[in-house]
């Protein structure tokens, strides 16, 4: 029974990717009526589901920290051509969309994902335990090209309103670029045992004992889909925005809030991935996924919407608001008393997931 249950899952999450995909080839550019909106809300969540899955492979077969690297990676040069797309197709409403998106993906990586996590390991061993070292210094990371990013073109004078000179952008897209691939080299290789889950004890986990790796002819056939569902992921979530442009303003919210929601779908494998990751007691991984999502979305967004504002017509505005710096400072001051001690309890996790719920609800209520 075990074995055709897994049998049966491996086919599944096979198939709803293609299925996923399919739909979004035959409802590309179409005003979807509402119940092609729940079937399309459906095969996203199916794909999403199998993203999850099959990323989780990958992950067992080249290991730690390179599996979380994939998955981060992957999402986020899908989640920049999503931003792209919609920038050309958008006129003087998108101008703000890049800023709006990479914030949104900051803060619910640094506080959602990794709040959620935190509380999830907390509840099983009453700390969660992770590298100090390794989750520090990508906290610092995404903590410099935030600021960098997003905070310094609300305070430059060379140009009018919160965007930069070009010379400005593009010292910015560079500097962010560098760091994040600092960063990688760091991760995957001078510095690679600080980024690996360690038990209570502090006994670094290299390898999953439990369970024998995939082959790689399965891996490979994993990241393949992994690709495949992560297209579907963010094409379909393109198809429902209108559905959820309508919902927001029928509601009084902001522009803003479409931005959150899409965000919010685009980074659902990783949500999943990270959490599953902590209750089985690899927080490491967990905050891997976090906060190598958080760098990947700023240290590869803006670089490619730096050289895609050669053709774009319109400013980019990337400088933050006032709430909004508030609540990037707070995230970074929290983030900080939180990885220093290499562990953390349900507090910490409560604290992140306050901030978080705080961002939402100020996104629809400014």
């Amino acid at each position: 029974m075990t074995a055709k249950i897994g049998s049966f899952l491996a086919r599944w999450t096979a198939w709803v990717p293609v299925l996923a995909v399919l739909a979004l080839v035959l409802t590309w550019g179409r005003d979807l009526p509402a119940p092609l909106v729940i079937v399309s809300g459906a095969l996203l969540s199916g794909a999403v589901l199998a993203a999850v899955h099959h990323a989780e492979v990958v992950a067992h077969k080249v290991g730690e920290p390179f599996g979380s690297l994939v998955l981060a990676v992957a999402v986020t040069v899908i989640e920049v051509a999503l931003i792209v797309t919609l920038m050309i197709s958008g006129g003087e409403k998108t101008q703000a969309l890049a800023r709006d998106t990479v914030f949104a993906a900051v803060m619910i990586t640094c506080n959602g994902i990794l709040g959620l996590s935190l509380l999830v390991g907390a509840v099983r061993r009453r700390f969660a335990v992770f590298n100090p070292e390794g989750t520090g210094g990508a906290l610092a990371a995404v903590a410099t090209i935030a600021t960098m990013s997003l905070v310094l073109p609300s305070f430059t004078t060379s140009r009018p309103g919160p965007q930069f000179s070009p010379a400005q952008l593009a010292f910015a897209a560079v500097a962010s670029l560098g760091l994040y691939l600092l960063f990688v080299l760091v991760q995957t290789h001078r510095h690679r045992d600080y980024f690996l889950p360690i038990t209570t004890a502090g006994k670094v986990i290299d390898t999953e004992t439990h369970l024998d790796p995939p082959t790689g002819r399965a891996a490979l056939a994993s990241l393949g889909f992994l690709l495949v569902a992560l297209v579907a992921v963010v094409g379909l979530a393109k198809g429902v925005s209108p559905a959820i442009e309508s919902a927001v303003a029928a509601a009084g919210w902001p522009p803003a809030v479409v931005g959150v929601v899409i965000a919010l779908l685009v980074l659902l494998p990783e949500t999943i991935a990270a959490v599953r990751a902590a209750a089985r007691d690899r927080i490491q991984t967990s905050l891997n996924l976090a906060l190598g999502s958080a760098m990947a979305s700023i240290g590869l967004t803006i670089p490619v919407i730096s050289v895609a504002m050669i053709w774009l017509d319109g400013p980019l505005l990337l400088g933050l608001g006032g709430t909004q710096m508030v609540l990037l400072a707070l995230t970074a001051a929290v983030g900080t008393l939180t990885v220093v001690p290499g562990r953390a309890n349900v507090l910490q996790g409560g604290v992140h997931l306050g901030i978080l719920a705080a961002f939402l609800f100020l996104a629809a209520s400014p």
